[in-house]
């Protein structure tokens, strides 16, 4: 694969990956009810809303900048062990969903490519 492929593949997945995580986050710093109610199914208190919220926009600028490459390698870290989270509990809570397991997996995997794309991008040679 070519750089430039890897250029617009990683682009383009850490774009979708924003996409997702940029409203999630702001519906949980603005206490959104649905949200309050799926903490809830999961036997989560509904005070880490903001707290995860928050956690996700600056995840996502950390992400999205180029300047602090171990802030940026955490944040994939981050993002990582909550989308693994996430699968278990939903998988583990009293009535599991199939859409609530696999959702998170499917963007796990976006994010791994991701990353994958990113190591080999920082990895090949600077050209001028």
């Amino acid at each position: 694969m070519s750089t430039k492929t890897t250029k617009i593949l990683y682009w383009v997945l850490l774009g979708l990956f924003c996409l997702f995580h940029i409203p999630d986050g702001i519906s949980g710093i603005m206490r959104v009810p649905e949200g309050a109610k799926a903490l809830a199914n999961l036997g989560l208190p509904a005070y880490l809303m903001p707290f995860l919220g928050t956690l996700k926009i600056l995840g996502v600028i950390a992400l999205l900048q180029n300047k602090f490459k171990t802030v940026k390698e955490w944040a994939f870290a981050g993002f990582s062990f909550s989308l693994i989270g996430a699968a278990v509990a939903n998988a583990c809570s009293s009535e599991p969903q199939m859409a609530f397991v696999i959702m998170p997996i499917a963007m796990l995997a976006v994010l791994l490519v991701a990353y994958y794309c990113w190591r080999k991008l920082e990895a090949a040679p600077a050209t001028a």
